[in-house]
């Protein structure tokens, strides 16, 4: 592709990048075949070629952002299977944080839409409030019919209640009855350690089973991954800087053989801290640390430990959901699926697993009629397989998949516990 950008834009470091990726693209349209929301809507400018074309006439001429170019940008569910397809290594993340930066900047959206999209950012990240908007949840869902359509889709996705049991942290996890062959540190989530604390515990669980100890320090906060997404780069970059150098110091001092993540949008975006960070000359070095330790934690049990299975009576057709994050993100495929398929169930291949389910971190909250399409169309593909459990890496897809399915839906580092000597999980108690 052909750029026009001038020298002195070019001295900003964000264009310089962009630049580089533009050129790269050769037009050919391959990405479209696997974008979601093209598929769906049939439009050029909500497939990945026709946002491309966007950013670069925004960033090449200054542009302020139309509604439109924005509307059609956030559509863009940040799923990246249009770079698992690109043949041209279009790196299509890049250009959409960069472009989401731009208009967060240069854009003023509609009074209601800052109102939701500021409440996001402060809520989810953080515990307390977070629990407080549960309660809030709680008595609005009565009078749901009063509210907006934004306001009406989070209050369906809100649960109604925490787990009785609360996942409790510590700062230290050590091996049981066995000797310690490593050290790693762990991010549990925002949102996850609270409506799910059992997937954390599972984890540790696993872990410890195997000789590893883990570090769950305690100022550790949100990834970064909300408010990247968002745009909002200076909350999320707060977020950043405050976990790299926890993690950096952690490392100095107990030498970390990991960082893992058991949330697949969190790894994704701490695997690209390097990338944010590579023209900041005090957090480079940092980050790029900090990216080369970050695991998922499928990954790390694959290619780092011996795993002991233990043989159950029945057999189960387990169909396996990789999320966006998982495969088109992070570039893990095999693992979980070799994992699972150790615990000597059916692991069944869902059709169209390539396309996103719809939730995409707030996705299915602010652009809830494509989010919900995309539901309906990877239900109907999971249940078309008659599975009798649905596993997957992600909180977001599983909260979204639960939404329409009865299907039990679990993380698979749940199944890989109770193979490996861990209670059996209990929503599979019916089974």
């Amino acid at each position: 592709m052909q750029t026009n950008f001038t020298e002195e834009q070019l001295k900003i470091e964000d264009n310089k990048s962009s630049e580089k990726i533009f050129k790269k693209c050769v037009h050919c349209g391959m990405c479209n075949a696997t974008c979601p929301t093209f598929n769906l809507l049939g439009d050029e400018l909500d497939g990945p070629r026709g946002r491309i074309y966007l950013i670069q006439d925004m960033l090449e001429n200054e542009r302020k952002p139309t509604s439109n170019v924005v509307k059609h940008i956030d559509r863009c569910l940040s799923c990246y299977s249009c770079m698992t397809t690109c043949p041209a290594g279009v790196n299509y993340m890049h250009l959409i944080d960069h472009g989401r930066k731009y208009i967060e900047k240069n854009y003023e959206r509609p009074f209601f839409d800052r109102i939701i999209r500021n409440f996001l950012s402060k809520i989810l990240p953080d515990s307390k409030l977070f629990k407080l908007s549960i309660l809030l949840a709680k008595l609005g869902k009565p009078f749901k019919f009063l509210f907006p359509s934004k306001i009406k889709n989070m209050l369906d996705l809100m649960p109604t209640s925490f787990p009785k049991k609360a996942f409790k942290t510590k700062e230290i996890y050590k091996t049981k009855n066995k000797k310690r062959i490593a050290r790693v540190a762990l991010l549990t989530g925002c949102v996850q350690k609270e409506i799910s604390p059992q997937i954390n515990e599972s984890t540790i669980r696993i872990l410890n089973r195997h000789g590893v100890e883990v570090v769950v320090p305690e100022k550790i906060r949100c990834c970064g991954s909300l408010n990247h997404h968002l745009g909002k780069n200076d909350e999320a970059h707060q977020d950043f800087i405050n976990n790299i150098n926890i993690w950096y110091d952690e490392n100095l001092k107990g030498n970390l053989d990991a960082i893992l993540s058991n949330t697949s949008g969190c790894g994704t975006t701490m695997k690209d801290y390097a990338f944010i960070f590579r023209d900041d000359k005090k957090m480079k070095k940092k980050a790029k640390k900090i990216s080369e330790l970050t695991k998922d934690v499928s990954e790390y049990l694959s290619e780092n430990l011996n795993l002991k299975f233990k043989k159950k009576e029945k057999k189960l057709r387990i169909a396996y959901h990789s999320a966006c994050s998982m495969q088109h993100g992070q570039k893990v495929h095999s693992q979980p699926i070799n994992l699972l398929e150790k615990t000597k169930n059916e692991i069944l291949e869902i059709p169209e697993g390539h396309i996103c389910c719809g939730s995409a971190g707030t996705y299915n909250i602010l652009q809830s009629k494509i989010a919900k399409q995309l539901l309906k169309n990877k239900v109907s593909n999971i249940e078309s397989l008659k599975p009798q459990i649905i596993s997957t890496g992600n909180i977001g897809c599983i909260t979204q998949i639960r939404n329409g399915t009865n299907i039990p839906i679990l993380h698979t580092i749940e199944l890989l516990d109770w193979y490996t000597g861990g209670p059996k999980p209990k929503i599979l108690n019916k089974l």
